[in-house]
């Protein structure tokens, strides 16, 4: 006979049950199930949605120092688990190059012997660079933050990449102030919607663009002052933001889009205006005029949350907890949820995400 020995994160005596004695054993039924295995999204080639499957694996080991291990009820899908599904951008080292996902939300499963700020069930969410779209996670505790009682498991899986984004590019990188303006591109993806509410929030005039006009009316309701359509020619939003700003520009651009909106946006800019580059949707190479960031006296930064050390991303992740959970407890910003899929309609999600259609965030939901 073979026995399997787990090291549980309690103490057995202190549970609410009964045992059983049968000489020469002591048999206790755990009011819980102890996993072997968990589902989990793989790519298994790089052809498209149909590379996808969702599997059958073992469970990560049980969390060691400060880490802690997650039970995902929900996980929000990001562009960069497209790009990522189609060869273009592999996991960092150190995680899956298979298995994608990049934020979720839980609850605490297990823990190490060095954590401090979570016990077992507490609700969380938080960010990984890659391995979230499964069951179970184990990720450093201060890479999770907890979440308002007001928030269910969807609205909180859509949440933590692209509000830690937007907040991080946005408010401490490029320190948008009270009064100043904001220029959004894509402005109904995930990170668009959170970039508009934060900029409200924060008492700045909010201006935005897309491919879709339906998407920057539905944009309105939750802060848009301004918008424009831009079908083929950036210029179009060159001449919208002179219109809006009597010809000073923006104060801030946020660009998802990348290399085809380079040159608009450094003339949209006003004088010592800040570029926040996340996305490159249309491409990454582009030729810059450097006369005119240097007569305006431009910044331009890139910016990448997933490459990013955990220190840095600890330090991300607590100004979230500090500045915009509380927002979010008070309603003040929201997660924007276009559609919500179970693991096992993971192609279905992919396809909507690819498609552009949608307006906010594709979830994953574990049942």
């Amino acid at each position: 006979m073979e026995f399997t020995w787990y090291h549980l994160p309690f103490t057995i005596h202190d549970l609410p049950f009964t045992p059983i004695h049968h000489s020469p054993f002591t048999i206790y039924h755990l009011p819980f199930t102890i996993y072997h295995v968990m589902k989990a999204v793989k790519i298994i080639n790089h052809s498209g949605v149909e590379g996808l499957e969702v599997r059958e694996i073992d469970l990560p080991p049980p969390p060691t120092a400060d880490r802690v291990r997650v039970r995902i009820r929900a996980a929000g899908l990001n562009r960069a688990d497209v790009l990522q599904l189609r060869g273009r951008y592999p996991a960092p080292p150190g995680y899956p190059l298979d298995m994608p996902g990049l934020e979720f939300a839980g609850e605490v499963e297990a823990i190490g012997p060095e954590v401090r700020l979570w016990k077992v069930s507490h609700r969380v969410f938080g960010i990984t660079a890659g391995g979230a779209q499964a069951e179970f996670i184990v990720v450093p505790e201060n890479h999770l933050a907890a979440i308002p009682q007001n928030l269910d498991w969807v609205e909180a899986g859509a949440i933590p990449e692209v509000f830690i984004t937007a907040h991080d590019a946005i408010i401490t990188q490029a320190k948008l102030k009270p009064g100043e303006t904001l220029l959004v591109h894509a402005a109904g993806s995930g990170v668009g919607t959170a970039a508009i509410q934060l900029a409200r929030a924060a008492g700045a005039r909010v201006f935005g663009t897309s491919r879709t006009a339906a998407k920057l009316e539905r944009s309105r309701a939750i802060g848009l002052n301004e918008a424009v359509v831009v079908a083929e020619d950036p210029e179009v939003f060159v001449q919208a933001v002179n219109g809006w700003t009597s010809g000073r520009g923006v104060d801030v651009v946020l660009d998802l889009v990348g290399a085809r909106y380079l040159d608009a946006n450094v003339a949209a800019l006003a004088r010592k205006g800040r570029m926040m580059l996340v996305g490159t949707t249309s491409g990454a190479e582009a030729a810059l005029n450097f006369g005119i960031v240097m007569s305006k006296r431009l910044t331009i930064t890139g910016t990448v949350l997933r490459a990013r050390n955990n220190e840095e991303k600890a330090a991300a992740v607590q100004l979230f907890a500090n500045q915009v959970v509380p927002l979010l407890e008070q309603g003040v910003v929201k997660p924007i949820i276009d559609t919500v899929c179970k693991i096992e309609d993971v192609r279905k999600a992919y396809a909507r995400l690819e498609s552009n259609e949608g307006f906010g965030k594709v979830v994953l939901l574990f049942e």
